[in-house]
């Protein structure tokens, strides 16, 4: 199994017609993903390589199903996007976007809390990749493949490193999701860190964190009390000066909270062992599930 998205994923990519929608909508659909619709206001009729651009994320749904959107639209009118695909039906949206605004994804977040169902992952985020089932997103696919570690990433470039890491070690991975930097991201580390928990397949989940406020710690909590797997830990910035934006515009320190020593503590504290170096992950997850990755 895998979680978010997998083999009857049916996606529509709003913004396919611009050049970063239309470049990995395309690549997400040579890796198999079924790209079934895209949106672009004022330019329903057209098609992009065979997949139909419709006007409105209502019309692309109800003509093709869609059950997942990928939103490209940039920052000014990316939170209407998302909200849009909500009330169409839409149940998972990865939002790709940097940069929104804050106010705006404040006001995406009250929104969505009245609406459960919905999944948001990101802003600001690398999507998510059910290895050999579906892409939807821009995670370089070709070095993931099927297994049994699940992967929550607030940083895109971490989550391939370490990914890379675990399958020069012959792991294998059930999904792995980019849930973004952002000071308000859509979905948490609890909220993936759940679904792992429920499926069958991934049998140890790897959570890699930054500098920056408290969704570790949190993170840390909810492990101790609900979940039963095996989790690695990761934590960016162990070197990050004091008070500084690293990357992220939610990886910033104010004084001793929020710091990378902080967050690993508070995870080791409940039994999660923490890797100083994506090198020291790929090594404690041999330990723990043996160097083939079985």
């Amino acid at each position: 199994m895998s979680v978010l998205v997998d083999e009857g994923t049916r996606l529509c990519v709003s913004g396919i017609t611009g050049r970063e929608g239309s470049f990995h909508a395309m690549n997400n659909r040579r890796y198999g993903t079924q790209v079934v619709a895209g949106v672009t206001p004022g330019k329903g009729g057209q098609d992009v390589e065979g997949v139909p651009v419709f006007d409105t994320f209502r019309s692309a749904v109800a003509e093709t199903d869609a059950d997942t959107a990928m939103i490209f639209v940039p920052p000014p009118f990316a939170a209407d996007s998302i909200l849009e695909a909500a009330d169409a039906g839409i149940q998972t949206i990865v939002a790709i976007t940097e940069g929104i605004p804050a106010h705006d994804e404040l006001r995406v977040s009250a929104q969505l809390e009245r609406t459960p169902s919905v999944r948001l992952i990101g802003p600001n985020c690398p999507g998510v990749l059910s290895p050999g089932k579906a892409n939807v997103g821009i995670i370089p696919a070709a070095f993931f493949s099927p297994g049994n570690v699940g992967v929550v990433s607030r940083s895109g470039t971490l989550t391939y490193q370490i990914g890379n890491e675990l399958a020069q070690r012959g792991f294998g991975n059930s999904s792995i999701v980019g849930i973004g930097g952002d000071p308000v991201p859509g979905s948490s580390f609890i909220d993936i860190l759940a679904l792992f928990e429920q499926d069958p397949e991934t049998e140890l989940m790897v959570m890699s964190g930054e500098i920056g406020g408290e969704a570790e710690e949190l993170a840390a909590d909810y492990i101790a009390a609900h979940v039963s797997k095996p989790v690695v830990g990761y934590i960016a910035g162990f070197t990050a000066p004091p008070g500084k934006t690293m990357g992220h515009a939610g990886a910033i320190v104010s004084g001793s909270k929020g710091t990378a020593q902080a967050k690993a503590e508070a995870l080791e504290a409940h039994g999660v062992r923490v890797g100083r170096t994506p090198t020291q992950v790929a090594e404690i997850a041999a330990d723990i599930l043996g160097a083939d990755g079985a």
